[in-house]
């Protein structure tokens, strides 16, 4: 009885998780390319901690860079400890609050606009609990419809089979 409970309280961890933090694919549709304005790009977003941005981008074509403020402004990087992400879809997870910035290092890219300077906040503003709907609503977030679908459907068969094993 006590594995049905722990199996129970994971798939809940696990459903839970997926709705608590956010992925940003800076740039959105555009990735991380010359001739977006990422300044635009992250004005109205509010960035947490536990939240994953996704530099998504041509592999050889840009990089990312984190730096501080004086190389943001200056658009370069003077940290040589710090080695560029250059994988084309470079995942960064927020794991401290504060000010992060951002560049790309090849080229003129910073200088033309390759640049993106975010706030990250400690906490997220607590769920709100919502009705149980009567009809499933339609998805806000496309991209992520098919793993939240994927998670759902994983925990229905967990707990189906709690239900039916002895």
């Amino acid at each position: 009885m006590a594995s049905k409970a722990f199996l129970i309280a994971v798939v809940a961890a696990a459903v839970a998780a997926t709705t608590l933090a956010t992925e940003y694919m800076v740039g959105d549709n555009d990735g991380w390319n010359l001739g977006v304005d990422y300044t635009a790009w992250a004005k109205d977003k509010n960035f947490y901690v536990g939240d994953t941005l996704m530099f998504m981008y041509k592999a050889g074509a840009h990089d990312v860079q984190k730096v501080n403020v004086s190389d943001f402004k200056q658009c370069k990087s003077t940290n040589s400890s710090n080695k560029p992400l250059t994988s084309g879809n470079d995942m960064i997870t927020l794991t401290s609050p504060g000010k992060k910035w951002y560049i790309c290092g090849i080229g003129e890219h910073c200088q033309k606009g390759m640049q993106l300077s975010i706030t990250v906040s400690a906490q997220g503003p607590a769920p709100t609990p919502k009705p149980w709907p009567t009809a499933p609503p339609p998805s806000s977030s496309p991209a992520n419809a098919p793993f939240k679908s994927l998670i759902l459907m994983l925990a229905l068969t967990a707990a189906y089979n709690i239900m039916i094993m002895p």
